[in-house]
């Protein structure tokens, strides 16, 4: 796993990269965020690849675990990827709910992510 920050005034985006799954559980998903925090991150950037798609079935609710608990930290997150491959109603209605907000974004690119993060309020 490699995490690179990228700083804009007093926002500072964490962007995590690696090989494989990186998040596959709740667990995954907490050391993964402490260790964000560790380099002076609230907001992190991460890529669809890097999360095991039982993320992406709602009915698993692995996906609204792990966002009550980035919410109950105030960890902001964006997803990098292509999303419209899904042909799920409820998962594209729960990304385009996300992407209204600002603390979750599903973004197709990494500049659309950075800004989106950049934006938000912690």
């Amino acid at each position: 796993m490699r995490i690179t920050v990228d700083q804009q005034n007093d926002s500072k985006v964490a962007i995590v990269s690696g090989d494989g799954i990186l998040i596959g559980s709740v667990d995954d998903a907490l050391d993964l965020m402490a260790t964000v925090r560790y380099d002076g991150c609230d907001k992190m950037l991460l890529r669809k690849e890097n999360i095991a798609d039982d993320f992406f079935e709602l009915k698993t609710k692995l996906a609204g675990e792990i966002l009550q608990k980035y919410t109950n930290y105030r960890m902001n997150v964006a997803i990098v990827g292509e999303f419209a491959g899904y042909n799920s109603k409820s998962l594209n209605d729960f990304i385009y709910e996300c992407n209204k907000g600002g603390r979750f974004l599903f973004k197709q690119t990494e500049a659309e992510a950075l800004e989106g993060l950049h934006r938000s309020v912690t």
